[in-house]
C-alpha cells in the first residue's frame, strides 16, 4: 500500500511520504501515488514535498523494490520514475522539498527536480545506488549544475552523504535552518512564491524547462512568445492594476 499522504492546506497541496519505520523508503506504489498527487486542481499554488518523522525525508527507494528486476523490469521502473521527475520539473506551480534528516537516492533526484529545497542541519544527502551496484541516473544529471562537476561526480562515485552545511556552500538549498525553525522557514517560502498570479508561474515554469534544454536563441526566442501569451489571461491586467496601486499608495 502507498505511503503517501496528501493534505490540502488553502492553496498549498502538502505531499508527505508517510513510513517513518523504513525511513519514508519508496516503492512501487508509492511512485505510483506521487503520480495521481501531481494532477493538481487548478486553484493549487505551490506543492511541498516531505517526509515524516525527524529521521528523513526519505532514504530513496526501498533496495526490495530491484531484487526481482530483469533489464526489461528495470527500464519500466526506471522510465516511470524518470515521467514522474519530469512531472516535478514541469508542473504549472512552484514545487518545495523539505528536508529533515536523510535524503537519498531517487528522494535525492525528486529534490532536485523540485523547484526549492528548503532543509535543517541535520539533513544529510547522498546517491548511494553505486554501492548497490545501479548507476545514479534521471535527474541525477541535474547535480553538476547545482554543486559543480567535480562535487557531483565525488558525491556519484563514492555513494557517500553529505552534509547540509557541507553542501550549503553550493547553494543546494535556498534555506538551511535549525530544526526548530523548519516550519516558519516553509511557510516564509510559500509566503513568497504563492503571492503571484498562476498564468505568470505557470509560464516561468515552463520557460525554466525550456532554458534547461536548448540553447540561448530558442531560449530568447521562446521567452518572447511566452512573454506575449502572459496577456492574454484576465488575471495579468488585473494584477497589474493592483501592482500599480499598491505603488501609489508607497508614494
Amino acid at each position: 500500500m502507498s505511503g503517501v499522504v496528501v493534505d490540502r492546506r488553502g492553496d498549498v497541496l502538502r505531499v508527505r511520504l508517510n513510513r517513518p519505520e523504513t525511513l519514508n523508503a519508496l516503492t512501487l506504489d508509492d511512485i505510483a501515488a506521487l503520480h495521481a498527487a501531481l494532477d493538481l486542481p487548478p486553484d493549487v499554488r505551490a506543492v511541498v514535498f516531505e517526509g515524516e518523522g525527524e529521521r528523513a525525508f526519505s532514504a530513496g527507494m526501498n533496495v526490495d523494490t530491484f531484487l526481482s528486476f530483469g533489464p526489461d523490469g528495470a527500464r519500466a521502473f526506471i522510465a516511470d520514475l524518470r515521467d514522474l521527475l519530469r512531472r516535478v520539473r514541469t508542473a504549472p506551480v512552484p514545487t518545495i522539498c523539505v528536508v529533515d534528516g536523510y535524503c537519498l537516492g531517487a528522494a535525492f533526484e525528486l529534490a532536485l527536480a523540485c523547484d526549492l529545497r528548503v532543509a535543517t542541519t541535520r539533513a544529510r544527502f547522498g546517491l548511494p545506488e553505486i554501492k548497490v551496484g545501479i548507476p545514479s541516473v534521471v535527474d541525477a544529471a541535474l547535480l553538476q549544475q547545482y554543486v559543480g562537476l567535480s562535487l557531483a561526480k565525488e558525491m556519484i562515485l563514492t555513494g557517500d552523504h553529505y552534509s547540509a552545511e557541507t553542501l550549503n556552500a553550493f547553494r543546494l538549498c535556498n534555506e538551511v535552518v535549525l530544526p526548530e525553525g523548519l516550519d516558519a522557514a516553509v511557510h516564509d517560502m510559500l509566503d513568497r512564491v504563492c503571492g503571484h498570479t498562476r498564468t505568470v508561474l505557470a509560464a516561468q515554469k515552463r520557460l525554466f524547462e525550456v532554458w534547461q534544454n536548448t540553447g540561448l536563441a530558442e531560449g530568447a526566442d521562446r521567452s518572447v512568445e511566452e512573454f506575449g501569451q502572459v496577456f492574454a489571461a484576465p488575471e495579468t491586467a488585473a494584477h497589474l492594476e493592483r501592482y500599480r496601486a499598491a505603488l501609489r499608495t508607497h508614494d
